[in-house]
């Protein structure tokens, strides 16, 4: 019997060498951690980039859509989306360590990592104090392909209970375009004039696309 190389044990090769040593289907095969009939672990991994090139496009599957994949089921396509999820986590951090907002392309830096994968349109509020410190991001609605349904009520809810000064909303174009749609334009000032009426301020609303965005308090749309 051939006993495995030391370039066939990755495991072994991380304790060793880090885990910058290793290829991208080796980190996930570790994730994966065993193969199923007719298909070793190392094949399983391939083939997941062979189907989904860009970390990013096998980031944004879920568990129901990675377990239909040969070679995979419900604990391996778990493990995986958890790993991912924590690695847009670890992206999103700042948010949890009070990062004063100084401009929009300072709230984009943060929302980028968390937004550019989704393939879905999905409305965040960004929370701020009276200093401008960010106190959370919260998740106020999540639509379809190219459209998602506000309404002043959810975005400014979580905004009194939290005794929010003012908020920055953001939502994301899976098209990739952030040109702000006459919708959004409409649907910004009516959000803008109900903040007034609670004495919460919106500073921005932000249409990110991929790793770029738009704001629309710089082009003047608020």
């Amino acid at each position: 019997m051939i006993s495995p190389t030391h370039a066939d044990r990755p495991r072994e090769r991380l304790v060793q060498l880090g885990a910058r040593a290793l290829s991208t289907h080796e980190l996930l095969a570790l994730l994966i951690n065993n193969g199923s009939q007719g298909a070793s672990v190392t094949d399983i991994a391939k083939d997941l980039l062979i189907r989904y090139p860009k970390l990013t496009d096998l980031a944004s599957r879920d568990v129901s859509e990675l377990r239909s994949l040969r070679g995979m089921g419900t604990a391996k396509a778990a493990t995986l989306c958890a790993a991912f999820e924590l690695a847009h986590r670890i992206q999103a951090e700042p948010f949890d360590q009070q990062k004063v907002v100084t401009s929009p392309k300072s709230i984009a830096g943060m929302l980028i990592p968390r937004m550019r994968r989704l393939r879905n349109e999905t409305f965040h509020v960004v929370l701020l104090n009276s200093a401008n410190h960010i106190i959370r991001d919260v998740i106020v609605s999540e639509g379809s392909l190219n459209s998602v349904v506000i309404h002043p009520r959810e975005v400014f809810r979580c905004a009194i209970s939290e005794n929010a000064a003012a908020v920055i909303l953001a939502h994301n174009h899976p098209s990739g375009n952030t040109e702000p749609s006459k919708e959004d334009i409409a649907v910004t000032r009516q959000l803008v004039e109900a903040g007034r009426i609670v004495d919460i301020r919106v500073l921005d609303h932000l249409v990110i696309g991929g790793e770029d965005y738009t704001s629309m308090a710089e082009r003047n749309l608020l």
